[in-house]
Formats: C-alpha cells, structure tokens, sequence
C-alpha cells in the first residue's frame, strides 16, 4: 500500500514538471520565437534537456552512481530547480500582465484583430508607413516580419513580458546562489538560563547545522565554516546533524577540514536524517577520527551543566532513533541541561525530560521562499529561539543547503548561543 500510495505520488508530481514546463516552452519559446528558426530548437532542446538534468541530479546519489557523474548533473540539474520555482512564480505574475498589454494593443488596432498577423510595432511614424505599405502590398509571414519589419505585437509582448520574468528569476537565483557560496554569517543569540550558576555566565556554544557536503558543496566550502567558526572563539562547538550527502570515501576529503575546529570544551556531533540516507555508522566512525565527540544517545556533564544529545528520527528504521532515557534519564536535574537534535520536532520529548535548552537544525529556515510556509507546517518552530514551557528551543538556519545551493529568504548562518545566568 505504502509503495502504491508512492508511485502515486511521484505520478502526479512527474505530471505537474510536465505541465509546468510544457506551459512555459509555450510562454518563453513558441510565443517568442518563429518556428524553424535556430532559437526555438534551443528553447525547445533546453525544455527537454534541463528537468531531465534536475531528475538525474536528485536520483544519481540514492542509485550509486559514480561521485564523478552526480558531480556533473548536480551544477545544472539543481540550480534548474531553483530557476523554475522563481520563473514559475514570476510567470504567474506576469500572465495577467501580458494578458491586459494584449487587450490594449488590440484596442488601439482599428480592426480589433489579435491575432498573430503581420501588424509591426510602432517604432516610428516613418517605419510604420514602411511597415504598413509591406502588408498592404506582400503579406508577410512571421519570419519576415523578424528580419525586415520587425516583431508581431504579440511576439513583442510575448518577449518583453518573457525577458522581464527571466531576468527576475535568474537575478533571484543568482543572488541565493551568492550567499550560500560566500560562505555563512555569524548570528549572535544570548538564551538566560535558570539553573545556569554564575561561572558559567557567558558561555558560547557554535551551532552548525544543515552543512549537507555533497557533489556540489565540496571541501572550500567546509573550510569557510571552520574559519568562520574559528573566528569567534567559541567555548563548545556543536554541529547538530546533516553534515553530508554521501558516503566517507566520496566526501571524507571534503570534511577533512573539521580536524581544525577549535574550541575550549571540544566539539560536539549528533546525527541528522541525511546522515542515515548516506550511511550513518560510517560518519559516526570518521567525525571521530577528525576531533569531533559523537553524542548517540549519550551525555557529558561539563563544568556547570549537561550537554545530551540524541540520534536522528530517521535512525528509527535501523533500531537507532532517537532514546531520551539513556540521554536524560538518570541525570541531576538541578542542574541546566543542554541538548543537541537535529528535528525541532522532538521538543515536546526535551519538555517532558526537563531540558532546558535544545539545539536543532532541520528546517534551513525554508530555504527557498515560499518554502518556510511549507517549512512551518512540518516543524513547531522554522528559525530562532522559541520557548515551550521550561525548555527553550533554537533553530538554526543551517550553513550549506539541501539540492539547489540557492537560498532566497532564509540566509545560512552560524550561530553563537551565549548562555546567561539569572545569577549573574
């Protein structure tokens, strides 16, 4: 039942990308160009050729295709993904747009007609007493009309309405492609904490989260995070699960850069749902081996208070989710508690154990707008620090992205989390 409910599900959305795309070849090639000519064999071969990319970009990795190949289609294929959203969306927009520009040159036409005929656009009064005394004499197809008399009204709507929309989705998506490979912003956040004494006033802790290495976020990227880390000398770093998209021998050189992370009371690793997709005992195994303290289910009492961290949801299907007694269970609850997950999910299970502080990512704010909407129905919390009872809950955005190396309204960061006392 699961496996049909699926197919289902991958039918309709396989048949919404063929619509979606057939729509805008006919908005963005036909409506633009002339037929036969070079320009829309491009526009159609690119129709073709771009969502066959995305889907191999999205299914290399789950079939084990060679890193070399998913590297290759990843560039293209994901960022295509993120131009169609924002093209969609600005052609939406624009329909009713073009719709009102093609209703007032029919208008201002005296025989009302709206059709494609070979009516010119007026440049001036002297090119179109040339233009009309060409039709009048020579009926011109679309063809002639683009290289003597100049462009159908329509095709000029059709271009000028087109061309503004691309432009629009391309900046958008070039700009989101900008701030993922310039690396994340430091973000400052100060959490009080009560039963945090007053030696522990002022404690940073780095959250990382959502850095997802893969075929496109590779090596110089992980070294921008460790510098950027670095940088603000943190106390503890903690990195709260989907570090990679892939397995250790495809991406270990790509985290080697870990290994000089740098922080007073160590640095702190919990799974995330991706670790599971990638092999997550492996990662478990190899973080270790750069520095890092995997926390599976486990804790460590530092100094002044408890850093916990739990497993993945994900790993629920080996019989390695999430356990919040071998964490939580036998702890001093005088004293405060810190937790590392990567779901904002599980907060309601951080309450009934009385952490006073979880640490989550997930969520990467959305990542794509309008996708923190979608972002807001699966999560209690998307970005920022929220209280539920007791126990506060901080979401990071996230330092890499998932697919498309685009974020548009949802800036990645790191974020340092200053614990306060109450008795400071």
């Amino acid at each position: 039942m699961t496996i049909l409910i699926f197919a289902l599900v991958a039918l309709a959305v396989c048949a919404l990308l063929v619509l979606v795309h057939r729509w805008l070849w006919i908005r963005l090639v036909r409506d633009t160009t002339a037929p036969g000519r070079l320009p829309r064999r491009i526009g159609t071969a690119l129709t073709i050729a771009l969502p066959l990319l995305s889907v191999a970009a999205l299914t290399t990795g789950r079939a084990g295709a060679p890193f070399w190949l998913q590297q290759t289609v990843a560039w293209p294929g994901y960022l295509w993904l993120a131009v169609l959203l924002y093209l969609t969306l600005t052609m939406l927009v624009a329909e009713p747009i073009r719709a009102l520009l093609l209703r007032r040159l029919a208008h201002r036409d005296p025989s009302g007609a709206e059709s494609d005929a070979p009516r010119t656009v007026e440049v001036s009064a002297a090119a179109a007493s040339a233009a009309s005394t060409v039709t009048a004499e020579q009926p011109a197809t679309d063809e002639r009309s683009e290289t003597g008399e100049g462009l159908t009204r329509r095709r000029f709507v059709a271009r000028t309405v087109g061309g503004a929309a691309a432009a629009v989705a391309v900046g958008t998506v070039g700009a989101g492609t900008y701030g993922v490979l310039r690396g994340p912003r430091v973000k400052r956040v100060q959490v009080p904490l009560a039963k945090l004494p007053r030696a522990a006033h002022g404690f940073r802790i780095a959250v990382v989260s959502d850095v997802h290495l893969g075929p496109v976020l590779g090596r110089a990227h992980t070294q921008r995070i460790v510098d950027t880390v670095n940088r603000t000398q943190p106390d503890l770093i903690a990195i709260v699960g989907d570090l990679v998209d892939g397995s250790v021998p495809d991406l270990g050189h790509a985290a080697e850069p870990l290994r000089r992370l740098a922080a007073r009371h160590g640095s702190y690793f919990v799974t995330g749902n991706h670790e599971y997709f990638s092999g997550a005992q492996q990662w478990i195994d190899h973080v270790r081996e750069l520095g890092l303290t995997p926390l599976e289910n486990a804790r460590r009492e530092l100094p002044h208070f408890d850093l916990a961290g739990v497993n993945d949801i994900q790993g629920e299907r080996e019989g390695k989710g999430p356990d919040f007694g071998a964490a939580l269970g036998d702890r001093d609850r005088s004293r405060a508690a810190v937790l590392l997950a990567h779901q904002p999910v599980v907060i309601h299970d951080a309450v009934r154990h009385g952490v006073d502080l979880q640490l989550s990512g997930h969520t990467h704010g959305g990542q794509l707008w309008p996708g923190n909407y979608l972002a807001e129905l699966a999560n209690p919390t998307v970005a920022g620090l929220e209280r539920y009872g007791d126990t506060q809950l901080y979401v990071s955005r996230g330092a890499g992205a998932w697919g498309p190396p685009v974020r548009v309204g949802a800036p990645s960061d790191i974020t340092v989390v200053e614990l306060a006392s109450y008795q400071a």
